[in-house]
């Protein structure tokens, strides 16, 4: 343990918590919780012995450590899984799916609509799922809106939207898809006892809708409105095929969700099935990487973001081991659900069977997701093949940093380094850069800092490197960069420069051209390569400029000092978007006078002009 570690330690409270692992930018490395925080934080310094693998990366670039105190440990659960699916730090269990988890929601309106969303809104509208089967989702959502006439419009409606005409009848009405609660034909209190049925139906439970619209089509039989009870019948018949698609595996009809894990390496599968009414109504999948921990852990993680957004718990959860902090959990489901709730760990009987069915399940998902891995690994492109032959390279470059200089007249230099892989961007590990240490028109000593920075930061947090290293420029620029590389002892890394004028490819220690043919595959990938990082180094160094520029014409108008200037920058994009704003939005966004908003917008009109 460092004297810096000792210190922080020492000052880390003994209550339940949330801690952080940050590294030397800044960056949230780790989230853990637990019930007395400095003890656990502690664990982490002692003997490295007893650590897995992971957790002796972990420390070696834990440069600081913060922490959240919370009142029990429930609530340090909840800040836990909610703050990792928001930070997604690298040494925490990954759940390639978290976050586009799709659900069903039914909002909380006079009139509520039914759809699919990925962005959980707590307004009092209820939330179906997690779905990682987007298929059977679609299906599902299908399924209600043929039974159940359900309006699809974002209207809102109520009331008053009734009286004053605002909404129309579509054609969903005049096909009896809806019953038209935009012109009141269907009053407040049978829609809404509609969308009761509705949630009744998606929980598994389609008994009471049957019997609902069986009486329906008999009613409207004897009344004589025979295409009313046609439609009925319809109903039915979809509810019955909706049915038929879902296995029979249970006969107690007690509704419960069974999870299984499979692993390999770092890698596993974790699947939920979901039993309702005694059938299964759907199958989830959820991927998972960076795995080092024990398998109670990862049941404890998987359980809590599964059920983090949902409302609907079953009775029972059936578990083939028991989840760390199993209490919490409990705790948590229960004051989630309303109502008891069990985590069982079946050994015997039917529930065991099904905990034995999600597991193959399982298995044969990570089997499968680790030979597609496998297949994607090998399938390397042609271009990647083809510049693997021209630059004589031993292994073929599937992964590319291209490197670019950008200034003004050796004002605002800037740089960018632009990531393919196997021929496509990788936007998501584009970085750009600030040059610091030099000063005037000078590429040459720019390349070298930049690329410097760059290697020096991928050594210290241990990141991969890439196969191949691009640097928009000639022999010179070249030089620098090797001469970087050489001073972090990299040098072994396969770099190239690609000049503009006449687009040659050079490499270290040869002053000749590469003899590479103009049209060959690989060529015309380094210059697109080459061209994006240059349009990626000019955006940027355009939007310095336009700072530079605002900063300087709004400190011109008394009155508007520092942090008022970074209020107005922050606020609007650009001199454009100020020039053709109103200066009422101005006075209210930024809260200056109605003279000084009028002064701004008159400024940024003449300068954008």
């Amino acid at each position: 343990m460092t004297i810096i570690n000792q210190n922080k330690v020492k000052q880390v409270p003994t209550k339940p918590g949330v801690y952080f692992f940050k590294n030397e930018t800044g960056e949230i490395i780790y989230i853990g919780k637990a019930k007395h925080l400095r003890n656990r934080v502690r664990s982490y310094f002692q003997n490295s012995k007893h650590q897995s693998a992971k957790n002796i990366s972990m420390i070696k670039r834990i440069a600081d450590i913060e922490w959240i105190v919370v009142r029990t440990e429930v609530e340090a659960l909840l800040t836990e899984a909610n703050l990792i699916k928001k930070h997604q730090p690298h040494y925490n269990i990954n759940l390639r799916d978290d976050k586009s988890f799709p659900y069903i929601r039914i909002t909380k309106e006079p009139y509520p609509r039914v759809f699919i969303t990925r962005e959980i809104i707590r307004d009092g509208s209820k939330y179906f799922g997690p779905y990682t089967d987007v298929r059977h989702l679609r299906r599902s959502l299908k399924a209600v809106h043929r039974i159940f006439p359900v309006r699809s419009c974002d209207y809102f409606i109520d009331d008053k939207s009734i009286k004053d005409k605002k909404v129309s009848l579509c054609l969903d009405y005049h096909i009896k898809k809806c019953d038209g609660p935009c012109e009141g034909i269907v009053n407040e209190k049978d829609y809404n006892d509609m969308i009761k049925q509705v949630i009744e139906f998606l929980q598994g439970r389609t008994k009471e809708t049957e019997s609902y619209i069986k009486n329906q089509m008999q009613k409207a039989s004897t009344q004589m409105r025979f295409e009313d009870a046609g439609i009925y019948r319809d109903q039915l018949h979809a509810i019955g095929k909706f049915k038929d698609q879902q296995r029979k595996v249970a006969a107690d009809f007690e509704d419960r969700d069974v999870f299984a894990l499979a692993k390999e390496e770092d890698y596993g599968v974790a699947v939920i099935v979901r039993i309702r009414n005694g059938r299964i109504t759907s199958r989830e999948k959820i991927s998972l990487r960076n795995i080092d921990d024990s398998d109670e852990v990862m049941m404890e993680t998987i359980i809590t973001r599964f059920y983090l957004e949902t409302d609907f718990i079953p009775k029972e959860i059936s578990l083939p081991n028991n989840p760390n902090n199993k209490d919490q959990l409990i705790t948590w489901l229960k004051e989630k659900r309303g109502r008891a709730i069990k985590l069982q760990i079946p050994q015997k009987g039917e529930r065991a069977k099904e905990v034995r069915l999600a597991f193959q399940n399982a298995k044969l998902l990570l089997g499968e997701w680790l030979i597609n891995r496998k297949k994607r690994m090998e399938l390397v492109p042609k271009m990647i093949n083809q510049l693997q032959e021209d630059l004589h390279m031993k292994v073929p470059p599937r992964k590319i940093e291209a490197f670019d200089i950008s200034h003004l007249g050796g004002t605002n230099t800037v740089a960018s380094m632009v990531c393919f892989v196997d021929g496509k961007p990788r936007k998501s590990l584009y970085r750009k850069f600030k040059v610091k240490t030099v000063d005037g028109i000078d590429d040459f000593a720019s390349m070298r800092e930049i690329v410097y920075r760059r290697y020096k930061r991928q050594q210290k947090e241990g990141k991969s490197f890439p196969d191949l290293i691009l640097i928009d420029g000639g022999k010179g620029q070249l030089s620098m960069a090797v001469s970087a590389l050489r001073e972090l002892g990299l040098d072994y890394l396969p770099i190239i420069g690609l000049a503009k004028r006449l687009e040659e490819v050079f490499i270290p220690g040869s002053s000749d051209a590469q003899s590479i043919h103009k049209q060959s595959p690989g060529l015309i990938l380094l210059r697109r390569i080459r061209d994006e990082a240059h349009r990626f180094a000019i955006t940027f160094q355009k939007q310095q400029r336009t700072k530079e520029i605002s900063k300087s014409i709004f400190h011109e108008i008394k009155g508007m000092g520092d942090k008022r200037v970074k209020k107005l920058l922050l606020t609007y994009k650009d001199l454009k978007t100020i020039g053709n704003s109103k200066p009422i939005n101005i006075q209210n966004d930024i809260g200056v006078s109605e003279i000084l908003a009028k002064a701004i917008v008159s400024i940024a009109k003449k300068s954008s002009e």
